[in-house]
């Protein structure tokens, strides 16, 4: 245009169509773009909540923990006022027999909850008149053991 006196300095476009093959090939670039940013947030998002899984596992066995703990604490206290109460009606009864006898009956407890439950398929236990104090004594010596540890 200068040969005909005339100076462009700056144009508009503002309709431009560019070949359908280059907008097609755009059109994927710009969309491969937006599927990485996708697959980056969805990956975030699953990273989340398995850690929010996580901590909230962590926290439910945290807090069964402290209620087992809870628990044995009560039925020592329990225990300690039943061998208290019992020594204190019964004359001549000493701690000792005491525990024995709540050890009998917590062995039979056990064997009855054994058998109730529906998901058990055969349990061998030693039964017999010596196999109570037996098994009496494996818990009194294993009790002895961990306060020695």
């Amino acid at each position: 245009m200068s040969a005909y006196g005339y100076e462009i300095a700056q144009t508009l476009i503002v309709d431009i169509e560019p070949d359908v093959h280059v907008k097609r090939a755009m059109n994927e670039i710009n969309a491969a773009a937006r599927m990485r940013v996708a697959a980056n947030e969805k990956a975030e998002a699953e990273k989340i909540q398995q850690i929010k899984r996580a901590e909230g596992e962590a926290e439910s066995k945290y807090l069964s923990g402290l209620g087992i703990a809870r628990q044995r604490q009560a039925i020592v206290d329990g225990l300690r006022d039943s061998v208290l109460g019992f020594s204190v009606n019964v004359p001549g009864t000493t701690a000792k027999d005491v525990m024995d006898m709540v050890l009998v009956t917590q062995y039979f407890d056990t064997m009855k909850e054994i058998g109730a439950a529906s998901k058990s398929s055969a349990v061998f236990i030693p039964h017999g008149p010596g196999a109570v104090r037996d098994v009496a004594t494996q818990i009194r010596e294993g009790l002895l053991q961990a306060a020695h540890q």
